[in-house]
C-alpha cells in the first residue's frame, strides 16, 4: 500500500500545492482542515480516493490524533496573519505546532515538516509564536524540516493580489513599511520543497527560502504596478502613523462586530520594521537543489486581470500599432 501524508490546512495556499505534489508522487494524501466542504476541490488532484479532505482542529489533541493515525509523513502549514476569536497566535502557531509535533512522535510518524516563516528580528507577536512553534516541533520531533519561507506568491496569494486589487481605486496606493526588504518566493518552489522534507530526501534542520530577487516593499509595488499597467502614485505611511491607524481600525472593527475590516494590525506593522530576506549562511534551495523561480516569470501570468482592460489590454496595445492602408 502507498505511503499517507497528513498535511494541515492542506487546502491552504501553500498547501494546496504540497499537496498536488505528494499525489503526483503517489502518496495518499488526507488534507485536515477546519471546512471540509471548502476543501472538496482538492480531491482531483489524484486518483479516486488518493486525496481526502477530513476535519480537523488542531487545538484539541482528540482532533489532531484522529487524523494522524496510520501516517508515514505529517506536513504542518497552518498559520494566522491576523487573530480573530479563538484562533490566536500562541494558540495556532505555537500551541498547534507543538500539538501535531508531540501526537505524531507519540504515533510513531516518520518525518515532519513545518511551514515557519522568515521574521528576521521582527519583535511582532507573529514572529515570536512562529519562533515557539518551531521550538515545539524540534522538542519532539528533532528530525523535522523547517521551512522559513519570505513573502510567497503564486495564483492565490495574498500579497501582489491585494495590492493589484487596490490600485483598481484611485491615483495613491499606500503601503507601511516602503524600505523594507524582501525575498518573493514562488509558492511551488515551497511546495517542492517541503515535498523534499516529507519524503525523506532533506536532511533535517531549517532552511530558509527566498527567490532570486531581493527588493524593498516600495519596489515590488513598483513592478507590480508595471504588470498591471497602472500609475499610481505609492505613498509611505511612517511607522508611528501606521501604529495609530491600526489602534483605530481596531476598534472600527470591533465596534461594527466585523463588518469592518481592518487592512492592518499593529501586530503586522511592528513585523514589517524587520527585513524579510534569507540570511546569510543560512541553508536554501541551493541545499535542496531547487532553482527558484523568478517573479518575471509568474505575475504576469495572475495579475493580468487587474489590467485596465484585463485579458484584452494586451490586444488593444497591439491594436494601436495598426496602420490605415
Amino acid at each position: 500500500m502507498s505511503k499517507l501524508v497528513t498535511i494541515f490546512g492542506g487546502s491552504g495556499f501553500v498547501g494546496r500545492y504540497i499537496a498536488r505534489r505528494m499525489a503526483k508522487e503517489g502518496w495518499r494524501v488526507r488534507v485536515a482542515v477546519r471546512n471540509v466542504n471548502e476543501a472538496m476541490f482538492v480531491r482531483p488532484y489524484g486518483a479516486v480516493g488518493q486525496v481526502e479532505p477530513v476535519f480537523c482542529n488542531i487545538r484539541d489533541d482528540a482532533s489532531v490524533a484522529a487524523v494522524l493515525g496510520g501516517s508515514d509523513a505529517v506536513v504542518n502549514c497552518v498559520g494566522v496573519l491576523a487573530e480573530k476569536g479563538k484562533n490566536t497566535f500562541v494558540a495556532v502557531q505555537a500551541a498547534g505546532a507543538e500539538r501535531i509535533a508531540r501526537l505524531a512522535s507519540a504515533a510513531g510518524v516518520g518525518q515532519m515538516v513545518q511551514l515557519s516563516a522568515i521574521t528576521g528580528d521582527a519583535d511582532s507577536d507573529y514572529a515570536k509564536t512562529k519562533a515557539e512553534g518551531e521550538a515545539g516541533v524540534l522538542a519532539h520531533m528533532p528530525n523535522a524540516v523547517i521551512l522559513r519561507p519570505s513573502v510567497i506568491f503564486g495564483n492565490e496569494d495574498e500579497f501582489f493580489n491585494r495590492f493589484a486589487g487596490m490600485s483598481r481605486f484611485g491615483p495613491i496606493l499606500p503601503i507601511v513599511g516602503g524600505e523594507t526588504k524582501f525575498q518573493p518566493v514562488y509558492v511551488d518552489d515551497v511546495a517542492a520543497a517541503a515535498v523534499m522534507g516529507a519524503t525523506g530526501q532533506a536532511a533535517a534542520g531549517v532552511y530558509e527560502l527566498g527567490g532570486p530577487d531581493v527588493r524593498t516593499l516600495r519596489e515590488l509595488i513598483q513592478e507590480m504596478l508595471a504588470v498591471v499597467r497602472r500609475k499610481r502614485l505609492v505613498l509611505n505611511i511612517p511607522f508611528g502613523v501606521a501604529k495609530l491607524m491600526a489602534s483605530g481600525f481596531k476598534v472600527a472593527q470591533v465596534c461594527s462586530l466585523g463588518i469592518i475590516q481592518a487592512p492592518f494590525t499593529k501586530d503586522q506593522v511592528a513585523g514589517l520594521k524587520a527585513d524579510n530576506v534569507v540570511a546569510d549562511g543560512a541553508r536554501g534551495f541551493t541545499d535542496l537543489g531547487i532553482r527558484p523561480t523568478a517573479m518575471a516569470a509568474v505575475l504576469p501570468d495572475y495579475l493580468y486581470r487587474f489590467r485596465p482592460s484585463g485579458q484584452y489590454d494586451a490586444i488593444k496595445e497591439s491594436a494601436k500599432n495598426l496602420r490605415d492602408v
